[in-house]
């Protein structure tokens, strides 16, 4: 090929910028020119600014759409039996509106406030933005922006309340996507259900209630623009420390409303002359039903649903669930009013036990009393702090901020153990209990010593009243489930219920007399004894023993019928559970396993339904927000139940549940010789409710811990009191005399509408005439109606009972026995009744029941 000679080079250039065309000629030809290279170099900036826009800002922002079925934080509400409010459980204090129950004035008052353009605009505010970045960039600090209602309800709902440009440019991403995806009234409904306002309220129906204890369709225009000026900074406007603050902003609001037309001038006027009108701040409303119960439904549903959203959405603090439970106010009351007279009673005269707590005295004591939120107890005691004190008397305050003086000699009226009097003892900042008496408060004590409470339906093993100590807002410790205690010999009726499956019956004579067991080559021999240390009373009928209590009879009887069986039967009723086991020892049967008051009563709740399986619960059911049942205690089918109308035949019913725990007419022979420790035992104080009773007292070693357990047909109840940390109560401390009363003082309220039912005994259980004493049946006489003569009825099972004696020699002991009671002689025998066995029911001197308890200590 030739050479091409520079001439023809110029000429071959210039044909091929001739033949080149379309876009890439174009485009050549124009980025020659420097302000076309400039374009696409901007262009190329904001393409690569948009995709890392994207890729590290927009790529992984929450989803809008979501905002649609978008279910805030809501609290657990707490029912009653009979659906009347009781507690409710919130981290955030929030009710729920739908966007037509909220007043248009409202409405009105936070789009003056907030965003007057919000029905115009699409999400931003692009003239507000213009100014808000022309205002970051010529001063520092915090940055600022035009937040729309949109842009808000993307921060509180999707993003966090980091303080930065990056923030700022999501959430108006965010607000262009919700606009698309909801519309106007549902972002309203949204925020104005959302936002926080100060004083823990979430949402504004919640901080109407708060400022004001109205509804929001109850207040007027001015308190709606209060409440609209909250949104930027509640703690900015307080009434308590900003009062002109609030004032000046609450009347911008109103400028606001005026100059866009949302009111007229008259309205205006008359609003700006009225007062705030905002509630002073007050501490939560203190739960005066049922503490302790409602503290133990709140572990049952954390337990079952969780604590927080993050656990799902039941949660107990943000569920919105509504949960009615078995809780009788009624019985609650008395309950608690029983319960704190007992552990009153036992305390008088013991010697004050010191504050109820200390908190710091000097200025702000009156926001601080409000936020510990101290009851003491009863009605008319009152928590007072100590504020100053002088010679001869002290200041106390209140937390409703009122004052008072508590003389010396009002307070030295209880002395503390060391001598010193209890005004001596005070300082400032001590809470005590305070009683106002005529012109001058007298100091009261909140006793050292508690206990437990549990009543409960025994058909269904609904859990009617709870009471865990004194008061549940001195401490929450709740020892009606919580404490494990020793029962004593309230768990005797169980080792007796065994020895019944056994083959014995109530009229088995079992020896009261020493008794001694081989236990290990560590333990070596153990020797039981009696209650008191008395010596036996010899050969007696199992009856006698339960209804005085008899530890060697007990012991007897569970070592002749196993205490494999024992511990077997307290496992089956729930008096102990895994965790909680107990082993096979003698000790075992005279209570010497723990357990709780509530496990006491229910097992005692199966022995009244005959044996049948019940299981104490306190939640009756749940819902979640939108009624949807989550949880039933009561899961039994009932077909029919729920059909819309009523088909006029017999009304449908869920089976009754028929899982036994124990052998049925071994449980009724029980009650039947618990009634007797009513009416001739340890719990005679109980004859005055009229009404068949039974039940059983315990004492344990010490005594540390002092119980009652028993009831009716339809009311199941126990009580023990002790110290929390076990310790000797006294001599004189006993389950007759200190937890029967309290049970008495409950029941005689309790039971004075219900209905008097005896006992029903199972099929199949044979009801015979026996002396009470030597346990052989009779034919001629019956039982007094009283129950305290020697003739009773006694439950056997088939082919159990005593079979007719006519040997003339058993005829003639019970008049032999009457002559000697005549004529004052003593007799050689051992036994309650005589040596014969008398149908008088007198002792071998002639004494009494009662003197013989007395002298063979029998009263456990």
């Amino acid at each position: 090929m030739d050479e091409i000679v520079p001439s023809e080079k110029a000429s071959f250039k210039l044909n091929l910028r001739r033949d080149a065309s379309g876009f890439a000629a174009t485009f050549r030809q124009s980025w020659e020119k420097r302000w076309f290279r400039w374009g696409c170099y901007l262009l190329g900036l904001a393409l690569l600014a948009w995709l890392l826009l994207w890729i590290f800002v927009a790529r992984n922002l929450p989803n809008a759409a979501t905002l649609a079925n978008y279910q805030p934080p809501l609290p657990t509400n707490i029912r009653s039996m009979d659906g009347t409010p009781v507690h409710s459980y919130a981290r955030e204090r929030r009710v729920q509106l739908s966007y037509p129950e909220y007043p248009k004035m409202l409405v009105r008052a936070y789009l003056a406030a907030e965003d007057r353009t919000f029905f115009e605009h699409g999400g931003l505010d692009y003239t507000g933005i213009i100014a808000a970045v022309f205002s970051n960039l010529t001063r520092s600090g915090r940055p600022v922006g035009a937040s729309t209602i949109t842009q808000q309800v993307a921060k509180n709902l999707l993003l966090t309340n980091e303080v930065s440009y990056v923030r700022k440019i999501k959430e108006a991403i965010l607000a262009r996507r919700i606009e698309e995806a909801l519309n106007k009234e549902q972002i309203l409904e949204l925020y104005l259900n959302q936002i926080f306002l100060g004083r823990n309220s979430y949402g504004v129906q919640a901080a109407s209630r708060a400022y004001f204890n109205k509804d929001v369709n109850e207040l007027a225009l001015h308190e709606f623009a209060y409440l609209a000026i909250l949104p930027k900074a509640p703690s900015a406007y307080t009434p308590e420390r900003h009062m002109q603050r609030a004032l000046d902003r609450r009347n911008w609001v109103l400028g606001e409303m005026l100059k866009n037309g949302f009111i007229g001038q008259s309205e205006h006027d008359s609003a700006v002359a009225l007062p705030l009108g905002a509630a002073p701040r007050s501490a939560a409303a203190a739960n005066d039903i049922g503490g302790y119960f409602v503290e133990e439904v709140r572990r049952q549903l954390i337990e079952r649903f969780g604590e927080n959203e993050r656990d799902g959405p039941y949660s107990l603090y943000s569920g919105g669930l509504w949960v009615r439970t078995s809780l009788n106010p009624t019985f609650q009351e008395y309950a608690e009013e029983a319960l704190r007279n007992g552990l009153v009673r036992y305390d008088r005269g013991k010697g004050w036990s010191g504050p109820v707590k200390s908190l710091q005295a000097g200025k702000g004591w009156e926001q601080r009393m409000r936020d510990a939120n101290i009851r003491v107890g009863f009605p008319d005691w009152k928590a007072a702090m100590v504020l100053a004190k002088g010679q001869i008397a002290a200041q106390i305050g209140f937390a409703d901020g009122t004052t008072g003086v508590l003389p010396g000699w009002g307070a030295s009226l209880v002395q503390r153990k060391t001598g010193l009097s209890a005004f001596r003892a005070m300082k400032p900042g001590d809470i005590v209990a305070v009683k106002k008496e005529g012109n001058v408060f007298v100091l009261r004590n909140v006793p050292e010593i508690s206990g437990g409470f549990v009543a409960q339906d025994p058909h269904t093993g609904r859990v009617l009243a709870m009471q865990g100590g004194f008061d549940s807002r001195i401490a929450t410790y709740n020892r009606a489930t919580q404490a494990e205690r020793q029962p004593g010999s309230s768990f005797k009726p169980f080792v007796y219920a065994s020895a019944l499956d056994q083959g014995m019956t109530p009229a088995s004579i079992i020896v009261d007399g020493a008794f001694c067991v081989y236990q290990s080559a560590k333990l070596g021999r153990k020797c039981f004894k009696n209650f008191g240390g008395g010596g036996g009373a010899g050969p007696q009928t199992m009856r006698w023993g339960l209804e005085q209590s008899r530890n060697l009879m007990t012991v007897r009887a569970a070592s002749q019928t196993g205490m494999d069986n024992v511990v077997k039967l307290a496992a089956s009723v729930g008096i102990s559970k895994p965790g909680r086991d107990y082993l096979p020892v003698l000790a075992i049967s005279l209570g010497a396993g723990e357990t709780t008051v509530m496990d006491m009563v229910n097992a005692y709740s199966v022995l009244a339904e005959n044996g049948v399986e019940r299981r104490p619960t306190i939640i009756d059911f749940v819902q979640d927000r939108t009624g949807k049942v989550r949880y039933k205690a009561d899961t039994r089918p009932c077909e029919g139940c729920n059909v819309a109308d009523y088909s006029g035949g017999p009304m449908p019913r869920p089976p009754r549940r028929t899982k036994q725990m124990m052998n049925a007419q071994s449980a009724y022979q029980v009650v039947n010789m618990l009634e007797g420790v009513i009416k001739r035992g340890t719990a005679k104080p109980l004859q005055t409710l009229k009404r068949p009773i039974f039940g059983k007292t315990g004492t344990t070693t010490g005594p540390t811990n002092v119980w009652f357990v028993g009831g009716s047909a339809d009311l199941m109840a126990g009580v023990y009191i002790g110290y929390d940390q076990p310790r000797p109560m006294g001599s004189y401390a006993q389950g007759g005399t200190m937890a029967v009363p309290i049970f008495k003082d409950f029941a005689t309220k309790a039971m004075a509408d219900m209905p008097v039912k005896p006992f029903r005994a199972p099929e199949g259980t044979r009801m015979v005439r026996i002396d009470r004493s030597s346990g052989k049946r009779v034919f001629g006489a019956w039982p007094a109606s009283d129950g305290q003569g020697s003739v009773i009825w006694e439950a056997f099972k088939p082919e159990s009972e005593p079979i007719r004696t006519i040997r003339r020699d058993e005829i003639a002991k019970p008049k032999a026995a009457k002559k000697r009671a005549a004529s004052g002689s003593g007799g050689g025998g051992n036994r309650l009744g005589g040596a014969s066995g008398g149908a008088n029911g007198s002792s071998s001197g002639g004494s009494r029941d009662n003197d013989f308890m007395q002298r063979e200590g029998g009263i456990y």
